[in-house]
């Protein structure tokens, strides 16, 4: 693993301890986060694969009302049939905060309702088949506004869990690795020069050891000189 190029001080050293401190806490929270990710993932899944069976159920069983429908009813007729629908939906957006995920949430309303019920025909010109595909599809909104969300859901959440586990692998066997082997590097970089110093401190105060004996040999000679001059 290739080190980082900085200068080997011990001010460098404390910085990059500080950092690769930050590093693994970061690492440590951001696995955390990809774990409770992956669990609320796996069960809204779950949850999406329950509901798009029943709704394709559901959708199946209204086309083929539709088809024989199709059968029965001119096209024109049909459309004509359709044409002025009896209620109006408001769709409302709202968001939901999953760690740090922004899901989206949908509610409607209903309006324009009346006594009548949501058919928007009378029953003399038209099959049975298709009360029963819009009785069908009229309950089948809930749940349909339901799994756009939840599948909206899905995608955001995989997305949020793609970038977390990119930026955990890059702490992991990247960032964290640098700073541990430029720690290493610096610290045994100042471990070398401490020998260095300390070698080279033994040296001066062996020379210094060394030319205190001389000088005081050279006293001990004069004061000898002395004494035998005086005798």
């Amino acid at each position: 693993m290739a080190r980082l190029n900085v200068n080997p001080t011990r001010m460098e050293l404390t910085g990059l301890k500080k950092r690769l401190s930050t590093a693994t806490r970061g690492h440590k929270l951001l696995k955390d986060k990809r774990d409770e990710l992956m669990k609320q993932f796996l069960e809204v899944v779950r949850r999406n694969k329950t509901l798009r069976e029943e709704v394709e159920e559901a959708l199946h069983h209204a086309f083929s009302r539709f088809i024989l429908v199709r059968g029965s009813m001119s096209t024109e007729m049909l459309e004509e049939a359709l044409m002025f629908p009896k209620e109006r939906l408001s769709l409302e957006l709202s968001s939901q905060n999953i760690m740090s995920v922004n899901v989206p949430r949908l509610s409607f309303k209903r309006a324009g309702l009346d006594e009548t019920g949501i058919f928007p025909y009378g029953y003399a010109t038209t099959p049975a088949e298709l009360d029963d595909a819009i009785k069908t599809l009229s309950d089948i909104l809930p749940r349909l506004l339901e799994l756009a969300e939840i599948e909206k859901s899905v995608q955001l959440m995989a997305d949020e869990i793609e970038k977390t586990r990119r930026r955990v692998n890059a702490l992991e066997y990247v960032m964290i690795p640098q700073l541990q082997e430029t720690i290493r590097y610096i610290s045994s970089k100042l471990e070398e020069n401490e020998r260095g110093n300390t070698t080279r401190l033994m040296k001066v105060k062996d020379m210094m050891v060394q030319q205190s004996l001389r000088e005081q040999a050279a006293r001990d000679a004069v004061a000898s000189r002395r004494a035998a001059a005086q005798g």
